[in-house]
């Protein structure tokens, strides 16, 4: 993983990364992005496989979904390897 910008949020990866397909193996999906490892968490408790198949197969899409986007706001001043655990919401499409 040569990557030094998370693929979601566009900023500096820290020490802890992980790998995301955008759409999921399981549903023959093969392209992956590297990620923060709490924003990896967050895509998958915000949606579900289908989801992420059908509506929301790139990064784009993906900072577009109200939930990230506001994710995304309230991470923007953590440091790179901020780590709190991440709850799936009510409303995983």
């Amino acid at each position: 993983m040569s990557e030094t910008a998370c693929a979601l949020c566009r900023r500096p990866l820290g020490v802890r990364r992980e790998r995301h397909h955008l759409v999921p193996r399981s549903l023959g999906g093969r392209e992956v992005v590297t990620v923060h490892p709490i924003r990896h968490r967050t895509i998958h408790a915000t949606l579900d496989e289908k989801a992420l198949r059908d509506a929301y197969p790139t990064m784009a899409a993906l900072r577009d979904h109200p939930e990230i986007r506001r994710f995304l706001k309230w991470i923007a001043g953590k440091p790179p390897d901020f780590h709190k655990s991440t709850r799936r919401t009510a409303r995983r499409r």
